[in-house]
Order: C-alpha cells, then structure tokens, then sequence
C-alpha cells in the first residue's frame, strides 16, 4: 500500500525529537545505541546541519512517518544515515521517497557517491538501497558503528 499524501520536508527544530524517536525505535529494537548514534541523534544540529548535511522527514497527514539524514564526509561524498520510517508507515513507498530525496540533494552538492553502513540482518533496507542502485563494497575498518557488517555505494 502506498501513502496518498507524501510530503517530504526539511529539517527544522520542530521535528528533532521525531527524528531521534523513529531512529531509536529500530535502533533499540534491533541493536544497542553506540556513542555516534547518540550524537547525531541528540544533536542533529550540530552533527548533521552544521556538519553542511540535511535531514529529511517524510510527513503523512501531519506525522513523521520517516526520516534519513545526509552528512558530508569528505571530498564529494556523503554518507545516508539515519534512515528510518516508523513500522506503522512502513510499505508505503516512504523510503523510496526518501532515498530518492536523498539523490537528488546530492547531486545538487556535486557530490559523486552516497555510501552508507548498515547490517546484513536488516533485510528490508537493503533490498530498498540495492533497488536504487546501491551496491556492496568492502566494509570500513575504521567504522563508528560497531554493529556495521555491511557497507554499500551509490554512484551519482
């Protein structure tokens, strides 16, 4: 089923506490929270949009029903973290929405690769990233995120 209504916004600091809630809710349900999550989680300000990245959240009827953030990590990447949709929209075409949001703000950057970590027991997520063109390369050493088993890329 896809949502009739799907809007999908910018950050303010209205929708903060939506965007650390949708996060933690998979977070908690399926892993422990770790140190980076908790900072851009409770500081999203600082270590998304100050970082010169942008957060979006997919409202449906008022609500924020999903969320994904776009951080710069250097040259002309970024990386999509943080992506989310609440279990009661989910099915919804909400995450294509926003992988397809996240696309575009990237190519308005002249950025050039979209990469992102994630766990291979997330089924659903990856099956999203690989059907916008996602692929799998090897994983970073150096990962903040401990849970991280997998590693994919996006070419702009």
């Amino acid at each position: 089923m896809r949502a009739a209504n799907i809007e999908i916004v910018e950050f303010s600091d209205e929708w903060a506490e939506d965007f650390a809630a949708l996060n933690y809710e998979w977070i908690d349900k399926f892993f422990v929270a770790e140190k980076h999550d908790r900072e851009i989680l409770d500081n999203p300000r600082k270590f998304v949009i100050e970082a010169g990245g942008e957060i979006f959240m997919a409202i449906v009827a008022g609500l924020a029903a999903g969320t994904v953030a776009m951080i710069p990590s250097g040259g002309q990447t970024m990386e999509l973290t943080k992506m989310a949709v609440s279990p009661e929209f989910q099915g919804m075409g909400i995450g294509d929405n926003l992988v397809e949001r996240c696309s575009t703000f990237a190519k308005t950057k002249g950025v050039q690769t979209i990469w992102l970590e994630s766990h291979t027991t997330l089924a659903p997520a990856l099956s999203l990233y690989r059907k916008h063109g996602f692929v799998e390369v090897p994983g970073d050493p150096n990962s903040l995120y401990s849970r991280a088993d997998i590693r994919m890329e996006l070419a702009i």
